[in-house]
């Protein structure tokens, strides 16, 4: 019989057989953590006072939740946060303004296939679309991998997705991730090993996959993985990444459910406040008013993104009733779209160009919501309080559909434009 991703990652790096459902031990090759590096470190200190990191070369440390601070303890982190890097000798660390984390660590070249990966934020699992087993675990865990360097698993059963045709005009990665989302529930993969395959993936660009593994976690699955081919490979290349393993499942593995999805059928589709899996065509919210649209995250925040934003916005202002916020996800990024020049149209529009963060969207600072409004994003998550405040509404959407938006006013389909 054969096997899954998940069963052939961990048997690689256990030098065993393993079964689903069965616990192993494993030493992960890096472990992510951000501004909540400083609870971790306290944590330590709880522990022992002046205790060194078994693997310093391990961590990955990403100034990215609140940049720049936005009050007095978050700039006590943050110091905290660089003292603690010089003391432990941490090579991997990316002060404010390099960029969200899970954008950062694939542009830095550690996201490189055939390695498992942890990190202090659920949306970790964003590394699979590079062939990578990657999940979120919580603080007390990264803290005991910091002190031992091993953590356990439990062998997720694996779901299958099947991917055939190509996108339509006016469809993106997102309206697919909340597609699959709608479909299967916030709940709908829990503890699952969600693997994408078929032939509709080779249509599909690296910044697409991220954008649909990055929420593998909004339907409870561990992990989701994309398979290794001629697009991630020059996406690695050019990084310098050369040497690495392609593991994919066997071509008889038996998955415990599967689904497939021609990319010709999916339609722009938005979900509903106040969850992810409360989603409808986006038919269904056409015309809404919104006083607010945000383009960035780690969801949809790269280069591709906000090319389709200023392809709608050229020549066109953001309407008067609203505002909008563009939130390029990297400092790479930011970059590029500075030389080509999708920041000065995105600028002239009328859009509030925020620097790589994720203040927005968790809520921290930069474009907490009054009472009462509405914001269409391109985020992850739109429960209560997401963007800081519990009576405000939000609505997820792709980059085509939130630039839409933004100039009508209301929930717009982008073809329309």
């Amino acid at each position: 019989m054969g096997k899954t991703f998940i069963q052939k990652i961990f048997e690689n790096k256990t030098g065993k057989s393993v079964a689903e459902e069965e616990i192993v031990f494993v030493e992960p090759d890096y472990i992510l953590t951000h501004d909540n590096t400083a609870a971790i470190i306290k944590k330590l200190a709880q522990v022992q006072e002046g205790i060194r990191v078994k693997y310093p070369e391990r961590l990955v440390i990403i100034l990215d939740h609140i940049i720049p601070a936005a009050n007095v303890a978050s700039a006590n982190a943050h110091k905290q946060i660089r003292e603690f890097v010089k003391k432990q000798s941490i090579e991997h660390f990316y002060d404010i303004g390099v960029g969200i984390c899970h954008q950062v660590l694939p542009e830095k070249g550690l996201a490189i296939p055939g390695t498992i990966i942890v990190g202090s934020d659920s949306h970790t699992c964003t590394y699979g679309a590079f062939g990578v087993f990657s999940t979120g675990i919580d603080r007390t865990e990264s803290a005991g991998i910091w002190i031992t360097g091993e953590t356990w698993f439990k062998i997720p059963k694996s779901y299958k997705i099947n991917l055939r045709g190509k996108f339509r005009k006016s469809v993106f990665a997102k309206d697919l991730i909340l597609k699959i989302i709608g479909d299967l529930g916030a709940d709908g993969a829990n503890y699952k090993s969600v693997e994408y395959q078929g032939d509709g993936i080779k249509n599909l660009s690296i910044s697409d996959r991220m954008t649909i593994a990055n929420m593998a976690i909004e339907m409870g699955a561990k992990n989701s993985v994309f398979p290794v081919d001629d697009k991630t490979e020059r996406w690695l290349y050019e990084r310098g990444i050369e040497n690495y393993q392609k593991i994919r499942a066997d071509e008889d593995a038996i998955y415990e459910k599967e689904y497939s999805y021609n990319l010709d059928e999916i339609t722009p589709q938005v979900a509903f406040p106040h969850s992810v899996d409360n989603v409808k065509d986006i038919s269904e919210a056409a015309g809404i008013k919104v006083a607010q649209c945000f383009i960035g995250t780690c969801t949809n925040g790269r280069i591709e993104d906000l090319h389709i934003a200023a392809k709608i916005l050229k020549g066109k202002k953001v309407h008067a009733s609203t505002r909008l916020l563009i939130l390029p996800a990297s400092r790479e990024i930011y970059q590029q779209a500075v030389q080509d020049g999708t920041l000065a149209i995105l600028n002239e529009s009328g859009a509030v160009i925020l620097p790589p963060g994720c203040g927005p969207c968790l809520g921290a600072h930069q474009g907490v919501m009054a009472d009462g409004e509405v914001t269409i994003s391109t985020a992850n998550r739109n429960f209560k309080g997401r963007m800081g405040n519990k009576n405000a509404f939000i609505y997820l959407a792709s980059p085509a559909t939130v630039a839409a938006s933004a100039i009508t006013g209301k929930i717009t389909e982008p073809e329309e434009l």
